[in-house]
């Protein structure tokens, strides 16, 4: 049987000035998505299905669907596969220093739960 040449439709973004800060605040407060903006943004873009997440297929793309909808990320088809890569000069216009801030503050939080038994955390 002959395999569908019908394509997907191409992902749709919002505008720069669309982008809503409740919901990207919403997108970062989820862990998978969180571990995807990270890895963003220390590699400028990366295929779909590369991130180090422990998630069934249909769950990272309901994450990607969220983050691309929130304005986070922007998506590329290239073949058949998606790239995705963080709108790090869109959201920098929209809310300066709110992505660095986000990500800081994730950092500390994770270097204080993942911090030895009985040491204390400096803040």
């Amino acid at each position: 049987m002959p395999r569908s040449t019908r394509r997907r439709p191409a992902p749709t973004h919002p505008a720069t000035e669309e982008i809503d800060l409740f919901d990207v605040l919403h997108a970062l407060a989820d862990p998978t998505r969180m571990t995807i903006v990270r890895v963003l943004r220390a590699e400028p873009e990366r295929a779909c299905g590369t991130f180090p997440v422990d998630v069934a297929p249909s769950t990272l793309s309901h994450h990607f669907k969220v983050l691309r909808e929130s304005g986070l990320i922007t998506q590329r088809e290239e073949a058949n596969r998606r790239f995705s890569a963080l709108r790090t000069a869109d959201l920098e216009h929209r809310f300066p220093k709110l992505l660095d801030t986000v990500l800081a503050a994730h950092a500390h939080a994770d270097t204080r739960t993942h911090a030895a038994p009985g040491s204390e955390a400096t803040s």
